[in-house]
């Protein structure tokens, strides 16, 4: 008997749960406790409120940005409307797959007050998109510039991997003939939803070629977010008594931040502080200030979200007043 959907979407979390909880659990067991808890009851507090400004500062970036790609697809919302959007899907992300369920409630909620989904989707998209190709850039440089010091295979190869993955994606969002190609791979019936729906999608991304101003300072934006977000975690080694080389932050936390996106996790716990771990360990960091590291992101993140649960919980009541005046 087929699985119904509800019941695949619950087996779905449930495996990612469990894929977050295990990797957890392996590694609490592969450091002293007593330890992880000294050094973060002796961190600086002065430095770890540093990072969490810069940490802040970098989601003040992101919802700009994507305020900007909103006005291109001519969506011309409040910017209090667009953070409240925003801060559900920071709140969401906390409990959903990845960002990615995170990017699906805002996309939902916009799209249901301004009746305009193929648009909102577009920016979403678009907005994720321009971040990945930050980031790219950025551990590309990064690994320009460090290479003479961190030679390690692994890393060449993710860096790579994931300079490959963006350029595929790219060909196939702003290239007919790619997007055609991609388009017969997967043929569906005439009439099938899903692919009506890639189809506009396809249209409105295909759209921004003629925008490159847009896309131009979109990029910008998101090179100055993934120039933030290593220097944050700089800043908490620091507070957390790490002298680590700023340059390995700068070729890693990309890589981090790039693994932490696969949706095969809650809010990418345990993901990040594997390979927080894993990568960090590589250059001499001890495994309990590297988790150490990681655990003081969550608690960032953690933080951010709940803020932006507050906003979208607070707000809850306008939100019904405008969807009824819309009607």
């Amino acid at each position: 008997m087929p699985i119904g959907n509800k019941a695949k979407k619950i087996l779905s979390i449930a495996l990612r749960i469990g894929v977050s909880c295990a990797l957890l659990i392996f590694l609490f067991r592969q450091i002293d406790k007593k330890t992880l808890l000294g050094i973060l009851a002796s961190a600086n507090i002065w430095l770890l409120a540093g990072a969490f400004f810069i940490f802040l500062f970098t989601y003040i970036i992101s919802l700009y940005r994507w305020e900007m790609l909103l006005k291109a697809v001519q969506v011309h919302l409040s910017i209090k409307r667009i953070i409240i959007s925003f801060s559900a899907g920071l709140f969401f992300n906390l409990f959903l797959p990845s960002t990615i369920g995170g990017d699906l409630v805002r996309s939902f909620d916009l799209a249901a007050h301004t009746k305009k989904p193929k648009e909102i989707i577009a920016s979403v998209l678009l907005d994720r998109i321009s971040g990945y190709a930050g980031l790219v850039l950025v551990a590309l440089i990064a690994l320009f510039y460090g290479y003479g010091l961190f030679q390690d295979k692994t890393v060449i190869f993710i860096v790579g991997l994931i300079t490959v993955l963006l350029v595929a994606v790219l060909l196939v969002l702003f290239n007919n003939f790619f997007f055609g190609k991609i388009n017969k791979l997967f043929h569906s019936p005439a009439g099938n939803r899903l692919l009506i729906a890639i189809k506009d999608t396809h249209q409105e991304m295909y759209y921004f070629r003629k925008r490159k101003g847009i896309l131009l300072a979109n990029l910008l934006y998101s090179i100055l977010i993934q120039v933030s977000c290593p220097f944050s975690f700089y800043l908490i080694a620091l507070a957390l008594g790490v002298k680590t080389s700023l340059i390995y932050f700068f070729i890693f936390i990309p890589i981090i931040n790039a693994v932490t996106m696969l949706p095969i996790s809650i809010g990418g716990l345990g993901l990040r502080d594997a390979t927080v771990i894993y990568f960090f360990s590589k250059v001499g960091m001890p495994k309990d200030f590297a988790f150490a590291v990681s655990i003081t992101v969550f608690f960032f993140t953690l933080l951010i979200g709940a803020l932006g649960g507050l906003i979208y919980v607070f707000t809850l009541r306008t939100r019904r007043i405008q969807h009824h005046q819309a009607l």
